[in-house]
């Protein structure tokens, strides 16, 4: 062939090639241009019948360069709310979301087909609420009873998804699961478009973070995994076949499945990582593991298995079982280069929670055992229950714990000392029944040193020698021997020998000798507060039986000693404060303590104390052992309003990316519970009393407390110039209600004084305001108080007599409607004197005995009936001048505010209310 002959077949092929370039690129220009408004017609079309949540987007533009060869369809700024109830917040937003369009279902199809999704610097946020709903059910469902369409026709033929540089928080408050994914790369293949279809999945995350119930598990962790998942579109389903992740250097295998219910969760997930490095492991902890691993030289075969099995419904408690195996094999951990390294860690445990009950937990660690050199550590155990657990435990040691300290890194806190044990339990621990494991071993610790970050000094020569037995797993084959115990905190040595035995009848020999500064020593082991405090000199020798003690076999017993207390904090679940012993000492002879010159303070309240306790060491050992004791106390001022128990509620939000502080509900007061274990004689007296703003001077009286009832005998006080006296019983029936019964007796007591000084008698009696003159009072009244410490009206019975002397009435409504009523302007402001007016109380209602006075020539009559809270029924005659023997008969009903006088006898009975609870 000439070379002419190839120059023209050349240049025809460059020519037929350069055109069928040109139309080709002049297609890819004007294609979009062509069907550009069909594809958006269709987006807001699809929009409109499968979305049920607000979508917007700022532009939308149409390219085959976007990512070619695809023609694609591009929203920007793309925001999509949630599903009901968060319809006004974002479900998704994206800076770009793009759709691969099938090309030829522009040309052949009336809908616009597509097979690709592309997001872009997304945030994709999942909500759950409480009652499990969530905001990501945005798809509308097809009713039932259409026709399902051919796949042919549907407008969404999913062969692709790739996300880039995105964030997806997921927060689910009926699960209490939360996590973070930042930097989220993902790329799904797979037809898509199908009911079941598998996805091959590659994801990649810069930072993952998870959370559950508050407690950080995973943080800051690089993710990688290969993905295959078998997806049922009908049903939401997902199964995972193969998946290979990678958290940090820890490779893990993840298969399962996830279903999603109606009102909740199936799966069944199985995350195992088999013979991976120790050290792999580690790298996919928490931080805090991060920075110590950093230190640490860590070696070791390891094999994890995570299992989660079950249906989760939040609204039925239902909850799926999980159980996690974890097994080291000839681990080996050394921190810092330490010289004395750990070896031969071996860990073989399993952990089973059924229905996430930790109730139900079970832990059967069958191997814990680790070597320094010579020195060992070993153990197994078994425990199933929390409650009342069957624990099946062997351990044994002989070990320096300053070596293993060391190797092993732990952070802030310094511990010594030479541990050698044998020890081992099998049984049931149940208190309630008296039931303890078969025990039998030995604790040892010499030389031991203990330093915290919660206080600059040490505890040190730290010495305990331990023996325990229990061959038959009851309180009665228990035996406790300490001999001894020792230690020196702040340069003062404490000593303490103890030998128990039968702790259903307590045999008990100890001695004790030593100063501790409780203060201190409670800011060693805690930095949460003070829960207890004060200083302790203590040389006692204790020898005896519980049923000696408690029979007053004195004899038998050999306690004697002295316990010096200064600034000691007593808190009780029946007080709301600490009550507070400034300084006192107590003698201890026999079952006997006393006690002379006691300081003690309540709040603002004070307290001199001198007599005696007893019973004490049965009442300290038991919950059955009755204190008894006889005291005198004088206090300048008591408060009484501080020993109303009060509780308050305090409930948390759960915190995700940011925490919540918790809220504090109402306080709840409550009634003043008198315990039930405590046999106590007062002679008290003070000097000023404070109650519900009464302010008492000189008050005195016998108390006594037993069986949790409260008596007062010949109890009085002065109050605004009246000697007033009163016997008493109270008795709290729950923290929230109280039975009482008192009687009474006040003389000359002054009205307007009263009105004046006396806050809760101006509530009480506001018709009092100007009134003048002298009562006086013996009333016997029974009942029962509410949870603020005040009279349910309907429980109220007793009566008694209010004698009147040379008292001026003025403004009192009552009589000041009579005084219209018979046009007699002298009744509106009358003087009574020497006027004995008797009442009595019973189903909110006091009736009032007929009554006679005269004053300026009337002689006025009344009696009936009155509501405690108000409401009138009364009788009157009023007898007119001079001697009364005519009289206009009246009727006065209405209320104490609002008074109604009628002429007539008729009248109208008011209504009883009866204490329905009692």
């Amino acid at each position: 062939m000439s070379t002419n002959k190839i120059k023209t077949i050349l240049l025809k092929t460059a020519k037929y090639l350069g055109i069928t370039f040109v139309v080709i690129i002049g297609l890819l220009f004007l294609t979009p241009i062509i069907f550009e408004d069909q594809i958006k017609e269709q987006i807001k079309k699809t929009a409109n019948e499968k979305l049920s949540a607000e979508l917007n987007y700022s532009d939308v533009s149409v390219s085959f360069f976007q990512h070619f060869p695809s023609l694609t369809l591009t929203l920007s700024d793309l925001h999509l709310n949630g599903s009901a109830p968060y319809t006004k917040e974002k479900f998704i937003t994206a800076k770009e979301v793009s759709f691969g369009i099938n090309v030829a279902s522009l040309v052949f199809s009336k809908e616009v087909k597509i097979d690709q999704i592309y997001l872009s610097d997304s945030f994709i946020n999942v909500k759950v609420n409480e009652e499990g709903e969530a905001n990501y059910n945005i798809y509308k469902s097809n009713s039932q009873t259409e026709t399902p369409k051919d796949s042919t026709e549907t407008a969404l033929k999913l062969e692709r998804i790739e996300i880039l540089n995105s964030k997806i928080v997921y927060d689910d408050k009926s699960t209490k699961i939360h996590f973070d994914a930042f930097g989220f790369d993902y790329l799904g293949k797979g037809d898509l478009n199908k009911a079941v279809f598998d996805l091959y999945s590659k994801a990649k995350i810069e930072k993952l973070n998870i959370v559950y119930e508050n407690e950080p598990y995973l943080m800051n962790k690089k993710v990688n995994a290969d993905l295959i998942t078998k997806v049922n579109v009908n049903s939401l389903s997902f199964y995972f076949q193969q998946n290979n992740l990678k958290i940090n250097d820890l490779v893990v295998d993840f298969i399962g499945k996830f279903d999603f219910l109606k009102d909740g969760y199936n799966m069944d997930f199985v995350i195992k990582s088999d013979n991976s490095d120790l050290h792999d492991v580690f790298t996919a902890f928490p931080p805090k593991y991060i920075t110590w691993l950093s230190k640490t030289e860590l070696k070791g075969n390891t094999n994890l298995l995570l299992t989660l099995k079950g249906d989760y419904i939040a609204a039925q408690n239902i909850a799926p079982d999980l159980n996690l195996d974890v097994k080291i094999d000839s681990g080996f951990v050394n921190y810092n280069k330490s010289a004395f390294p750990v070896s031969n860690l071996n860990l073989e445990i399993k952990t089973k929670v059924p229905s996430l009950n930790p109730d139900l937990l079970i832990v059967d660690a069958k191997n814990l055992s680790l070597n320094i050199k010579q020195d060992y550590l070993k153990s197994k155990f078994y425990v199933k229950g929390i409650n009342t657990p069957d624990i099946n435990a062997d351990f044994k040691a002989k070990i320096d714990l300053g070596k293993l300290m060391q190797a092993l890194g732990i952070p802030n806190i310094v511990l010594k000392g030479n541990l050698a044990g044998d020890v081992k339990a099998n049984g049931k621990f149940d208190l309630k029944n008296k039931l303890l494991p078969v025990t039998n071993g030995t604790i040892d610790l010499v030389n031991g040193y203990l330093k915290t970050p919660y206080y600059p000094n040490p505890i040190t020569d730290i010495t305990i020698k331990s023996k325990i037995e229990n061959p038959k797993g009851t309180f009665g084959d228990l035996k406790i021997n300490l001999k001894p115990a020792q230690f020196t905190f702040e340069g003062k040595p404490v000593f303490v020998e103890a030998d128990l035995s039968n702790f259903n009848d307590l045999a008990y020999n100890i001695k004790a000798k030593g100063e501790l500064d409780v203060n201190k020593i409670y800011k060693v082991f805690s930095q949460q507060g003070l829960d207890l405090d004060g200083f302790v000199k203590a040389d006692l020798v204790l020898k005896g039986k519980q049923s000696d003690a408690e029979k007053g076999n004195y004899r038998k017993l050999y306690n004697k000693g002295t316990l010096e207390l200064r600034n000691i904090g007593i808190t009780s679940e029946y007080l709301p404060k600490k009550f507070i012993i400034k300084e006192g000492i107590f003698k201890i002879n026999q079952d006997k303590m006393s006690f002379n010159n006691f300081l003690a303070a309540y709040g603002q309240s004070d307290f001199r104390l001198n007599g005696y306790l007893q019973n004490v060491f049965n009442y300290a050992t038991t919950n059955t052992g009755v204190l008894k004791g006889s005291f005198k106390s004088t206090s300048r001022y008591i408060n009484v309003d501080e020993f109303m128990s009060s509780t308050t509620t305090n409930t948390a939000a759960t915190a995700t990316t940011t925490e919540t502080k918790p809220q504090a509900q109402p306080a709840q007061t409550g009634v003043i519970i008198i315990p039930a274990n405590l046999n106590l004689q007062f002679t008290a007296n003070a000097q000023k009393v404070n109650f519900d703003k009464l302010n008492l001077l000189n008050a005195v009286g016998n108390l006594s407390m037993n069986k949790g009832k409260l008596n007062m005998q010949n109890t009085g006080f002065n109050l605004i110039g009246c000697d007033v006296s009163m016997n008493a019983n109270y008795q709290a029936i729950t923290p929230k209600k109280a039975n009482f019964d008192y009687a009474i007796k006040a003389s000359d007591f002054d009205i307007k004084k009263a009105y004046n000084e006396i806050e809760v008698f101006r509530k009480m009696a506001s018709a009092a305001e100007k009134a003048q003159g002298i009562v006086s009072l013996d009333y016997q009244l029974k009942g029962r108080l509410n949870s603020k410490m005040e009279p349910v009206y309907p429980s109220l019975a007793g009566g008694g007599t209010l004698s009147i002397k040379d008292v001026k009435v003025r403004g009192l409504k009552m009589f000041s409607a009579v005084s219209k009523q018979t046009n007699t302007e002298s009744i509106k402001n009358p003087d009574l004197s020497k006027v004995d007016i008797k009442t009595t109380i019973k189903n909110n209602i006091m009736t009032v005995e007929r009554f006679k006075f005269k004053f300026a020539g009337f002689r006025p009559r009344i009696e009936g009936t009155t509501s405690l809270d108000g409401k009138l029924n009364l009788k009157m005659r009023l007898g007119l001048p001079p001697l009364g023997i005519f009289g206009i008969p009246l009727t006065i009903t209405g209320t104490q505010d609002n008074p109604k006088i009628k002429v007539g006898r008729k009248s109208q009975n008011l209504e009883e209310t009866k204490d329905t609870e009692e």
